[in-house]
């Protein structure tokens, strides 16, 4: 079954994005306990390219499925798991990376909602908290997902936040989505 194409996050109303969440269904993942086969042989590097023994997938939609078995475990690992199976995944940061943003409104009516290097929108709020870490190379802004997983926000991203949170009044500086407000600032 052939997967559908990225949509283009820049032609999509809030009312479009919030029909193509609802349709995004996920594998239940958390509800399965196969028995652990060992590594897969991948790796999610920093700047959310997937490989296998080393070679970069080139193929959108095996990442994108790939990306639909992928699971955080309570020590921080991740694993791709299906009914049958479980196997270890390297993930060097973030297992997503946030490649752009769509804006709307301002102040506590403000929306902001990111799409990930696999296609998947996610709505910033109370449910996809926004977070900042300090990090040799600035700050790190980074997206909760799912399930502990977190999507690392591409710089030039971050940089359309730093624009909306400077061009507001707030102290700290930060923004708004969904009615929760994000403060720049990393986190102490």
């Amino acid at each position: 079954m052939p997967m559908e194409p990225l949509p283009d996050l820049t032609t999509l109303s809030l009312a479009d994005i919030a029909r193509l969440a609802q349709q995004n269904k996920l594998p239940p993942v958390e509800r399965w306990n196969p028995v652990h086969c060992g590594h897969s042989g991948m790796r999610i590097a920093r700047d959310g390219t997937w490989f296998h023994d080393g070679s970069p997938i080139g193929r959108i939609n095996m990442i994108r499925l790939f990306s639909t078995v992928l699971r955080r475990e309570a020590d921080g690992s991740h694993v791709l798991v299906t009914p049958v199976e479980k196997l270890d995944i390297d993930v060097d940061d973030a297992p997503f990376v946030a490649t752009s943003l769509k804006a709307a409104g301002s102040g506590p009516d403000a929306t902001l909602v990111f799409q990930l290097n696999t296609g998947d929108l996610v709505t910033a709020g109370e449910d996809h908290r926004l977070r900042f870490v300090s990090g040799a190379d600035g700050p790190r802004p980074y997206l909760h997902v799912r399930g502990g997983m977190e999507a690392l926000i591409a710089r030039p991203v971050y940089y359309e936040l730093a624009d909306i949170a400077l061009a507001g009044d707030d102290d700290p500086v930060g923004v708004w989505s969904n009615g929760s407000f994000f403060a720049l600032e990393p986190a102490a």
